[in-house]
């Protein structure tokens, strides 16, 4: 918070928007509502600029807005349930109006709420991605050649590059929108969502910011940032990332050289403000012992895993690829991992060789090996 303060300090901003999610569960803690009227407070600095907030899919929208009427004094705008109302936002440094067509996460029975007065059950029943569109058309029908004219919503754009730390919206692409839905005449969409900062369809006026820290291994690498641009009435935007740094990065060791090799990493000074994900290959058993002391040496280290001349071997089959490797073995191994080293009997084998069957249309027979006689 100290970094994105000096930020919109330094760089003179007007407006902030933050597309969500503001918190990491419908519940959260004291100390982290706490953390995020701080973190407004110190962003709109008595009302010099405007913060516009909306709920994502992890926030509840309601306790999100709930300070709404005592945060607008201060300049800052929340809004937690999707509206068809625009945010209208007066810049007193220039004497320019600013609307923002916002849409917070729109869950299906959110959207048909807004929706089903106006609607008629026709375009109630089409595709999200077509609602959502709607709602966006009817929103940017508020947009005004001498205003600037935005647009912010926390929802899942087709084509977006995901993380692992990201809860989904999407089930089965039912709540995936396509680009054109949100293209409702803003001069910029900022939108929420996904951890890695990315343009939408290679649109450099629709992005994901991106999330200002990493929160899994998956975003290991990744440069965090923010995106700042001027806006003018009816002209068009060019955003600029200015990058974070902030915040420990995420590495990933792989110590083939096993304990010894991550003692000299350690004394080597490598990664000394990084998180770390540690595969370590063993001969002998890892002991309580040895994590301890791991531990001790290297604060950073989160996850430890052993990695055993067994399981390396399971890898590969006699130096066989694993894709070259038969069905039936491939499901053992799953097997076996997903339940920490059981054998599936023959009849699980059996079902899994012949939905293999019904999906590739041969016959369960070409696969069947030790139950079965020889496999192919």
């Amino acid at each position: 918070m100290d970094e994105l303060t000096s930020i919109v300090r330094d760089e003179a901003i007007d407006l902030v928007l933050l597309a969500g999610d503001v918190y990491d569960s419908v519940n959260p803690p004291a100390a982290a509502e706490q953390l995020f009227y701080e973190a407004l407070s110190r962003l709109a600095d008595g009302g010099k600029r405007t913060v516009a907030v909306i709920a994502g899919n992890h926030d509840h929208p309601e306790r999100v807005a709930a300070s709404a009427p005592l945060a607008a004094r201060s300049g800052i705008r929340l809004v937690g349930l999707p509206t068809d109302e625009t945010l209208v936002v007066d810049c007193a440094r220039t004497g320019e109006r600013a609307i923002i067509a916002a849409l917070p996460y729109p869950s299906e029975s959110r959207l048909r709420e807004l929706l089903s007065e106006e609607t008629d059950e026709a375009a109630l029943r089409s595709a999200y991605s077509e609602r959502v569109g709607a709602l966006m058309t009817r929103l940017g029908g508020s947009f005004r050649p001498d205003t600037i004219n935005l647009a912010m919503s926390h929802i899942y754009v087709l084509g977006g590059l995901e993380t692992d730390s990201e809860r989904p919206i999407q089930v089965g692409g039912a709540y995936t929108v396509d680009p054109s839905a949100l293209r409702c005449g803003a001069q910029y969409v900022a939108l929420g969502h996904l951890h890695r900062p990315q343009r939408v369809a290679g649109d450099d006026s629709m992005r994901y910011s991106g999330s200002p820290l990493a929160y899994s291994f998956s975003e290991a690498g990744q440069a965090k940032s923010v995106t700042v641009f001027d806006a003018q009435p009816g002209q068009q935007v060019a955003p600029r990332e200015i990058l974070l740094a902030s915040g420990r990065p995420l590495v990933r060791w792989q110590a083939k050289g096993g304990l010894e090799e991550v003692y000299r990493w350690i004394d080597e000074g490598r990664d000394a403000r990084g998180w770390i994900d540690l595969d370590i290959w063993m001969k002998e058993t890892m002991t309580l012992s040895h994590i301890q002391q791991l531990r001790k040496l290297h604060e950073g280290l989160i996850h430890i895993r052993p990695v055993y001349p067994e399981m390396a071997k399971n890898d590969e089959e006699g130096g066989r690829p694993r894709e070259e490797l038969p069905a039936e073995e491939l499901f053992r191994r799953f097997f076996a991992k997903q339940t920490g080293g059981a054998e599936p009997d023959a009849e699980t084998v059996q079902l899994f060789l012949e939905l293999i069957a019904e999906e590739t249309g041969e016959s369960a027979a070409t696969y069947e090996t030790a139950e079965g006689g020889e496999g192919e």
